[in-house]
C-alpha cells in the first residue's frame, strides 16, 4: 500500500507541477498578448501621427497656393479697376460732348417712308 499511496503522491505532485506550469505559460502568453498590443498600439499612433503630419504639409501647400492665388486675382482686379476709372476719366468729357452735341443739333427731316396723306 505503501508503495501505491507513494505512486499516488506522485501522480498528484506531478498534477500539481503540470497545473503551476499551465498557469505560468497562461500568464506569459497574457503578458505576450498585452505586450504586442501596446506596441501595436504605439506603432498605430505614430503611423497616424505620420500621415496626420502628412495631410497637414499637403493641405499648408494647398491652402497656400489658393491664398497666393487669391491675393493675386486681388491685385489684378485692383489693377483693373484702376485701369478702368482712368479710361473712365480721360474719355468722360469727349463722349459728353458727343452725346450733348447729338442731342442738341437736331436736324429736323421727314422719315423716307414718310407719306403725306391729303
Amino acid at each position: 500500500m505503501t508503495s501505491q499511496s507513494q505512486g499516488i503522491h506522485q501522480l498528484l505532485q506531478a498534477e500539481k507541477w503540470a497545473k503551476d506550469k499551465l498557469q505560468e505559460a497562461k500568464k506569459r502568453k497574457g503578458k505576450r498578448l498585452k505586450q504586442a498590443k501596446e506596441e501595436a498600439m504605439v506603432e498605430t499612433d505614430q503611423y497616424r501621427m505620420q500621415r496626420d503630419k502628412e495631410f497637414r504639409l499637403k493641405q499648408s501647400k494647398i491652402m497656400g497656393s489658393q491664398s497666393n492665388l487669391s491675393d493675386e486675382i486681388e491685385e489684378q482686379t485692383l489693377g483693373k479697376i484702376q485701369e478702368l476709372n482712368g479710361h473712365y476719366n480721360k474719355y468722360m468729357e469727349s463722349v459728353m460732348n458727343q452725346l450733348l452735341s447729338m442731342d442738341c443739333d437736331m436736324k429736323p427731316e421727314i422719315h423716307v417712308n414718310y407719306r403725306a396723306t391729303n
